[in-house]
């Protein structure tokens, strides 16, 4: 029989199971992702970085663990919540259970439970901390919550930001572009997909000044997504500045953010987040609609854009800004994971909207319009 668990958030709310993976307690950012499939992307994405992820699909592992899906080396959530795990995967490609990669990496799944009314707590209530644990009573849980940081005082964008530089060739023997990639929390499938548009990609640190990185000699910079309040990366902001009209810019979920606030625009966590593979988006530039993949906590402010920023793109559900662009220089973000992984490729074709402005450059002009815009 396997050992009893308790998840335990910080407004007394208990939820009982059993435990699977590794036999440890853990704390955390309760979140729920909606998405039916790609457990192991989720697991492996850095975005999850510091949280306890819940999903809200009943029967989770059936399709093992293999190795194409990781979007980073290793399992970046605290913990994970599920209805119920599979013990007997059945697919060509897998290497391992659920439970065995969770065991192998050291941290501690709850199963058992009733997922889909924790998300409708979490979406009532908003998302808050929580803790799972394999020893303590429901009480002690809750007090030993109580004296733990919370994840928005953390920078895990340090925590999970590559060290060292390091390189991803194109898939074509000769590179059109050269982009350099500051990692806040990237996701592989960005560089998988820069790759077979003809890109070679140079991976930074994200403590990275922009001169060093300029130092690279990109033709384009893109700021990948990452886990966090943006509030508390004012060192990636500042750097952002001193790009800004020196090379095209493109920015995914937390580099959005980033980019925004680098023209000044503010900030605000949302109530319960959007992660899943079914959030509608709107392009206005002509009126289609995508199904988008979504992992963030946080959103741009719209009263507060300024400096020839305006919004691309929109959340049809709660009307949010999904995607900005500079009306003179060549800058865009999306708030959404156009890598997908998991969730809909229909948004690719932003990769390519950035490769159309690192053709059109004009550096000089940029970097005169960029110098009157942040004065």
């Amino acid at each position: 029989m396997s050992k009893k668990a308790i998840l335990v958030l910080e407004d007394g709310s208990v939820y009982e199971g059993y435990s699977f993976g590794a036999q440890t307690s853990t704390y955390g950012e309760v979140v729920f992702n909606t998405s039916m499939t790609g457990y192991q992307e989720m697991l492996t994405d850095p975005s999850y970085r510091g949280q306890i992820l819940a999903l809200t699909y009943p029967f989770m592992g059936n399709y093992g663990i293999n190795h194409q899906d990781f979007e980073s080396k290793y399992i970046q959530v605290r913990g994970l919540v599920v209805r119920e795990d599979c013990p007997q995967p059945s697919h060509w490609q897998s290497i391992k259970t659920l439970h065995q990669f969770l065991l192998d990496n050291g941290i501690p799944g709850i199963g058992g439970i009733d997922t889909r009314a924790l998300t409708h707590h979490l979406r009532s209530a908003g998302v808050m901390m929580g803790v799972i644990s394999i020893e303590d009573s429901p009480q002690e849980a809750l007090e030993k919550l109580g004296g733990l940081p919370r994840y928005d005082s953390i920078d895990f964008v340090r925590q999970v930001s590559t060290e060292t530089i390091y390189r991803w060739e194109a898939a074509s023997a000769n590179p059109e572009y050269h982009i350099a990639v500051v990692d806040c929390g990237l996701k592989y499938n960005i560089l998988r997909l820069l790759s077979r548009l003809g890109c070679k990609v140079t991976v930074v640190p994200c403590t990275f000044s922009a001169e060093e990185i300029l130092d690279f000699e990109p033709d384009g910079i893109l700021l990948s997504p990452g886990p966090g309040d943006p509030a508390l990366l004012g060192y990636v902001v500042e750097t952002v500045k001193q790009l800004v009209g020196r090379k095209p810019l493109m920015g995914i979920c937390l580099g959005h953010q980033l980019i925004a606030r680098a023209f000044g625009a503010k900030t605000f966590k949302l109530k319960f987040g959007h992660r899943g593979g079914n959030h509608p988006v709107q392009d206005l530039a002509d009126g289609r609609v995508y199904i988008t993949a979504q992992n963030h906590g946080y959103a741009v402010d719209a009263d507060s854009l300024k400096g020839g920023i305006e919004v691309s793109h929109t959340n049809l559900n709660d009307g949010t800004i999904e995607g900005i662009y500079h009306c003179e220089l060549p800058i865009l973000s999306i708030q959404y994971h156009s890598e997908a992984s998991p969730g809909p490729m229909d948004s690719v074709y932003l990769f390519e909207r950035f490769l159309e402005m690192v053709r059109g450059k004009n550096h000089e002009h940029y970097l005169r319009k960029a110098e009157e815009l942040l004065d």
